[in-house]
């Protein structure tokens, strides 16, 4: 839910409330109690994120990303040619020419 800014035009008194998208402006202001409040533009309508779950590496670097790339291309690379060799060693023609 997003924080939004108020701030009453009677007796000046700003404040922040956190409410839902789809709830009702509030009116009435807490300290003066005229009906007064008006919602105030600017970052009020986003998402504020707070906690311990949110860090700087979340959001790398475009050299970072492009480090990851080839590390994981040649990962997958290796895999592949790991593959192509476990092929040849159960060829059914490799085994016949052991077996003779």
């Amino acid at each position: 839910m997003p924080t939004y800014d108020y701030e009453c035009e009677a007796c000046g008194h700003a404040l922040e409330i956190f409410q839902g998208i789809n709830d009702l402006v509030k009116k009435k202001c807490p300290e003066c109690k005229k009906n007064k409040l008006k919602r105030q533009f600017g970052t009020g309508a986003a998402i504020v994120f707070k906690g311990s779950g949110f860090y700087q590496t979340d959001y790398r670097s475009e050299g970072y990303k492009q480090a990851a790339k080839k590390d994981s291309e040649s990962k997958s690379e290796k895999k592949s040619d790991s593959k192509k060799s476990d092929a040849k060693s159960s060829d059914p023609k490799s085994s016949k020419k052991k077996s003779d």
